[in-house]
């Protein structure tokens, strides 16, 4: 998984200067995007679950940029449907499928091939198995990353690193939750308002 992380990091670095860009998110836009994402846990008991998931994504681009100096950008509303999230545990892989009903991601505003942006969001996952093992079969989810848009001439790919928090909220005891640092990989397009 790494390697394969790494090789599509790689490529989008060297082809980025060829690219010919998008005009990338704009005010009053829209982003579409497939994603696929996984991880490992990196504390605790459950430090050995591993995951992997893939979404869809739509976006609403919702302010023009501002803010202060190298942080100016523009905030982007984003919901993602989530059918095939996989929980990898010690005595079985869970299958399950959730939805994430808030993304905000703040895109800097560089006017290059290349935006950089950070996320924050949630959502709830639903799953065949108790995730973790012996807790709940319902959980929630919450997240921050790190990322780029490499931007292409109709298309783009992203590419990020986060933090993602697996845990039932206390619906059932116990709740030793799973953190976890994911790689995402991401195809999409930006729209541009008519």
């Amino acid at each position: 998984m790494r390697t394969l992380f790494a090789a599509v990091i790689l490529a989008a670095l060297f082809s980025a200067p060829a690219l010919r860009a998008q005009a990338g998110p704009v005010e009053g836009g829209n982003e579409i995007q497939v994603w696929t994402g996984g991880g490992h846990g990196i504390n605790g008991v459950e430090s050995g679950d591993g995951v992997w998931n893939v979404g869809l994504r739509y976006g609403w681009i919702l302010t023009a940029p501002h803010g202060p100096g190298f942080l100016r950008g523009r905030l982007e509303y984003a919901v993602e449907a989530v059918p095939l999230f996989l929980v990898f545990q010690k005595t079985n892989t869970a299958y399950g499928a959730g939805v994430n009903p808030f993304a905000f991601k703040w895109a800097l505003d560089t006017h290059r091939s290349v935006v950089p942006y950070f996320e924050v969001g949630g959502g709830a996952l639903f799953t065949n198995t108790k995730v973790p093992e012996g807790t709940s079969r319902i959980n929630f989810t919450s997240s921050g990353a790190l990322g780029l848009h490499f931007l292409g001439s109709k298309h783009n790919i992203s590419a990020e690193v986060g933090f993602i928090h697996i845990s039932n909220a206390g619906l059932a005891t116990p709740n030793p939750g799973i953190n976890t640092i994911q790689f995402r990989i991401g195809f999409g397009r930006f729209s541009q308002k008519e």
